[in-house]
């Protein structure tokens, strides 16, 4: 059975919340940390925000519509939204194309990659095109 396609504007509200949050995070702690840092300190900047998120959660992954393994996403928020976190110098291709396979193989309609790792908080709003199966 198809799921209607997803309308990145149902989701604006949510994603700029935790863009909002990131951005804190990033005021606060600034460049040079981990990953696993920003991490933990956007997990309780959600929590004060009153956004719901689940951290480092054991999901499965798809292929073909069969389940052939799992992996811990960074967050999941309101079960649909996945937030892929980076410290890196700056972000490429291959993290965008990282999270659209993320969301196909997850099965989820939104995507957010944040980067702590530069002078300024870097992110990306990512939306499934393909119908979620």
């Amino acid at each position: 059975m198809e799921k209607a396609q997803v309308d990145l504007n149902s989701y604006k509200e949510l994603t700029g919340k935790i863009i909002g949050c990131a951005m804190q995070v990033h005021r606060v702690l600034g460049t040079g940390f981990q990953e696993v840092i920003y991490q933990r300190a956007l997990a309780i900047e959600l929590e004060q925000c009153g956004v719901e998120a689940q951290r480092e959660l054991e999901m499965p992954i798809y292929y073909r519509q069969k389940e052939i393994g799992s992996r811990r996403v960074d967050f999941l928020v309101g079960n649909t939204v996945l937030v892929e976190l980076k410290a890196l110098s700056g972000l490429n291709e291959t993290h965008h194309a990282q999270i659209i396979n993320y969301l196909e193989a997850y099965r989820l309609p939104i995507g957010l990659l944040i980067n702590f790792g530069g002078p300024s908080l870097e992110f990306k709003r990512f939306v499934k095109t393909k119908p979620i199966y």
